[in-house]
């Protein structure tokens, strides 16, 4: 999940998609290298003092289990020194998460990586370890600025590794479909990048605000809400992508 652009609802997606695979009885792991952490105790989980990649601890030990059954976090860490030191092995070409997820990954069915709201070094390596890359997108014009940025990121890494990472889609976020505006920016969205447009579109629903301070997924906190409804769409969609 990355966008270098934060609150358009990048690590909201990425928490509830992992949530609805899991519920689909899918083992998912649920990464988190956005050093806010929300991931983490969206989950009701607490931040790692030192980030898992930095002490190499096996993933079978470093991850943590949820409430949601078939779902595990691997905490993110707030330390500012672990993401001097994870961005600075990836600039000297390290693929420090590849090699750290394939040394345990195939416990899981699906493994889904928050990316911090940038489109740095961090979210280089998240890219780098990744088969695909899904990209979130906020119903509003400023939303689409930098776009083009981060979609050159994208590009780059694919160059790099020719034939490993593709691109999963594009999903609106916080559509509210009584503005004029939301109408305007999914018609561009939609126009410009065409069939990668998940059919899918997440509506402004404050289940899906309440959800995490709550330690839950939309999915279990309003199971009936708009929100979860759009949030198992979604997962039904990447499904089918496969």
């Amino acid at each position: 999940m990355a966008n270098q652009k934060g609150g358009v609802g990048k690590t909201t997606t990425a928490t509830n998609l992992a949530a609805a695979l899991a519920h689909g009885g899918m083992r998912t792991l649920l990464v988190d290298l956005d050093p806010q952490c929300n991931a983490t105790t969206g989950f009701g989980a607490r931040p790692a003092a030192v980030h898992p990649l930095v002490l190499e601890t096996p993933l079978a030990e470093a991850v943590v289990a949820t409430t949601v059954q078939n779902l595990s976090v691997l905490p993110g860490s707030r330390g500012v020194r672990d993401l001097e030191r994870i961005s600075a092995q990836a600039r000297a070409g390290s693929r420090t998460l590849e090699n750290y997820l394939a040394r345990g990954l195939a416990a899981w069915d699906y493994c889904l990586i928050d990316c911090p709201p940038s489109a740095g070094e961090l979210t280089r390596t998240a890219l780098a370890g990744s088969t695909e890359v899904l990209m979130p997108i906020q119903c509003e014009y400023f939303a689409l600025e930098g776009l083009t940025q981060m979609i050159e990121v994208i590009r780059d890494v694919m160059q790099e590794q020719p034939g490993r990472l593709s691109f999963s889609g594009i999903v609106l976020t916080m559509h509210d479909a009584a503005l004029d505006l939301t109408a305007e920016v999914e018609n561009e969205v939609r126009d410009f990048f065409g069939e990668i447009v998940f059919d899918t579109v997440i509506p402004r629903d404050v289940a899906v605000s309440e959800a995490p301070s709550h330690g839950q997924a939309v999915i279990d906190y309003a199971p009936r809400s708009p929100g979860a409804r759009a949030y198992v769409e979604l997962c039904m969609e990447v499904r089918d992508c496969e």
